[in-house]
């Protein structure tokens, strides 16, 4: 298999999809920030911060400068965290070759705005290819070969084949799709809903308690999908769904584990203190709450997590609102009339 990418971001998401492209035959070089970091990566072939147990491949090439690391990319593929998103697309944008596409893994809003992530490419990079990669995803099963299942969407199919056709094998299935702005909306909010179920699970209120928010969680997302113009088959598939119980329930989730600390007592600095990476469901509830004051929609787990993370309610009293709220239907009659 062909093509030439560059990974833009050496964290454990960055270095994981730029150890399976390599494997999978690309021609990968892996750029990040921090050049003594990334040499220290380059010399023992392993990231010892993020995925110390991952022997990189031999083949994978490492490169500080980013105009250099873009020079002969074919693709760029941004794996950095939301709030370092913008940065990275001005610092890469005008370094692309005329004929390269652009593809990131990043999830969440830029912060401030709650603009789509797809929305800032399309501004800066008008005429380029673009895709995003999403999906329910843990970058250390990913490195370990465990099997995986992600969704590539585009507004050019034949870019989304592309992608997919470079991430796909064995353990890694990648499919396609068409709705962006569905794929972001569902891999972003699912962090917000993960600290939610964290937040109960760190109060010991029991498997129900998880499954019932899993689920009310997903038709807040639905709601506020169907107000912004999602495709509903887009939510609860691997972009959504799919991302939303992995989240939700797996170990290895920082923004459930940051919810556990909430729900245990732990204040909020401490607890961002102990995940060590960075936590999106964080920064990611004001931008969900701005979305939905702006179609006038109400999100009430979303709305309480925003609550507790800005000091206003405790865990505690969070719960008992949302148990007080008054009796409805599970879902609105239009939610899913075609």
């Amino acid at each position: 298999m062909g093509g030439t990418i560059t990974v833009l971001g050496a964290g454990s998401w960055g270095t994981a999809l730029a150890a399976l492209l390599t494997r999978n035959g690309a021609r990968t070089t892996l750029w990040g920030r921090d050049a003594r970091a990334l040499a220290q990566i380059a010399d023992a072939h392993r990231n010892a911060r993020y995925l110390p147990e991952m022997q990189l491949p031999a083949e994978l090439r490492y490169e500080p400068d980013l105009r250099a690391a873009l020079r002969d990319a074919e693709i760029a593929l941004v794996a950095v965290p939301s709030h370092a998103f913008h940065r990275m697309l001005d610092d890469a944008a005008p370094l692309l070759a005329p004929e390269a596409g652009f593809a990131w893994a990043t999830k969440g809003f830029e912060p401030g705005t709650g603009r789509f992530l797809h929305e800032l490419v399309s501004e800066r990079l008008p005429e380029t290819p673009s895709a995003v990669i999403t999906g329910p995803s843990f970058a250390r099963e990913v490195a370990a070969g465990l099997p995986t299942a992600v969704t590539v969407h585009s507004s050019r199919d034949s870019f989304a084949h592309q992608i997919a056709e470079l991430l796909h094998s064995t353990s890694f299935r990648a499919y396609t799709g068409n709705d962006m702005l569905g794929a972001e909306l569902g891999g972003a909010m699912k962090n917000v809903l993960a600290v939610a179920t964290g937040v109960a699970d760190g109060m010991q209120l029991g498997l129900n308690a998880r499954a019932g928010l899993i689920t009310r969680g997903m038709n807040e997302m639905l709601r506020l999908g169907a107000a912004l113009g999602a495709q509903a088959q887009t939510l609860m598939g691997l972009a959504g769904l799919g991302d939303l119980v992995l989240t939700c329930t797996g170990e290895l989730s920082r923004n459930h584990r940051f919810g556990v600390a909430l729900g245990r007592g732990v204040p909020l600095k401490q607890a961002l203190q102990q995940i060590g990476q960075v936590v999106e469901g964080a920064v990611t509830a004001d931008e969900v709450m701005r979305l939905a004051e702006r179609h006038q929609l109400d999100l009430p787990i979303s709305q309480h997590v925003q609550l507790v993370l800005r000091g206003d309610m405790t865990p505690t009293d969070a719960l008992h609102a949302l148990l007080a709220r008054e009796r409805k239907a599970e879902y609105p009659e239009h939610l899913f009339r075609n």
